[in-house]
């Protein structure tokens, strides 16, 4: 007897939320259901799949290899009924994408809410997390993401501004106190507010002028996970905390009504805009598909 989609959709969705009630929360379905799902595929199986305590779910090590075939399987078979919806007059569904927080905030609010006007019967879920993920073993239609972090098989579209720069600021008030920075290396002895992405090195900010290129990595006193916590260390720029350097699309805020200034702008780098990416499969879930063709449009 073979093992029940929905079960196997179950399993899935809790391995991905790392735990019965987060998956119930994410999907709508009941923890209770979601239990009894996974309970009824083990007892087929003939093995147990996932690890239980009260205070966490893991997969076991049968779990986490049938786990990971599960992800791209049930996206083909998603994709293939999807089939269908090309006979429709509207494409419906559910439309899922990964994002960084960036992403998030400066490109999909210009774009999303004249999405959903278009196409009502399609839901949009959004991921925003700055690490890269396989999309279809995420369950993900698509991301964004920048070029340098494209791979070299999948399908990409340009989205948002197609020319982006990093912009150095701070407070009038800390200006006042500590002075000006005229060249990047006067960046070495000033207060410096800095990023990173989880699990990787603090990066040098760069700058560029006149085909001149200078990377330095000031000291400060604060240092912040990009992304969720971002907004703390602009917050503390604003405050007179030190200088920081960042989108300058995340900045323009607080440059507008002057609770920062800009630092060093002649020197502020320009790099390519992100792009919506997926896999290069011939045949493209009707949401992704209609979102592309919209996307499209609004870059021309």
């Amino acid at each position: 007897m073979q093992p029940d989609l929905g079960d196997l959709q179950a399993l899935l969705s809790v391995a991905r939320a790392g735990g019965f009630r987060e998956a119930a929360r994410a999907t709508g379905a009941s923890a209770s259901g979601l239990s009894e799902a996974v309970r009824r595929l083990e007892a087929q199986l003939g093995v147990r799949l996932l690890h239980r305590t009260t205070r966490s779910t893991a997969p076991t090590e049968a779990g986490a290899r049938l786990i990971e075939r599960l992800g791209p399987a049930l996206a083909e078979v998603s994709a293939a009924i999807d089939v269908v919806n090309g006979f429709r007059d509207r494409p419906a569904g559910t439309l899922r994408l990964n994002v960084p927080v960036s992403a998030a905030r400066l490109v999909l609010p210009a774009l999303v809410p004249r999405f959903l006007a278009l196409y009502p019967e399609i839901r949009r879920e959004v991921v925003a997390e700055d690490n890269f993920v396989d999309l279809l073993a995420a369950g993900c239609d698509a991301g964004i993401r920048y070029d340098e972090r494209l791979e070299g098989d999948m399908i990409a579209v340009p989205i948002g501004p197609r020319v982006q720069r990093f912009a150095t600021a701070a407070s009038p008030n800390y200006l006042a106190r500590h002075g000006r920075p005229e060249h990047p290396r006067d960046l070495l002895r000033h207060s410096c507010l800095h990023g990173r992405f989880p699990g990787r090195a603090k990066p040098a900010w760069e700058f560029e002028r006149d085909g001149e290129v200078v990377r330095v990595d000031p000291a400060g006193p604060l240092s912040v996970s990009l992304g969720a916590a971002t907004d703390l260390a602009v917050e503390a720029a604003a405050a007179g905390v030190g200088i920081i350097h960042l989108f300058e699309d995340w900045l323009q805020p607080w440059l507008t009504r002057g609770a920062l200034e800009p630092v060093l702008e002649p020197w502020w780098q320009p790099f390519s805009g992100p792009f919506l990416y997926f896999p290069g499969r011939r045949l493209l879930p009707a949401p992704l598909r209609a979102f592309v063709d919209f996307v499209r449009g609004q870059v021309r």
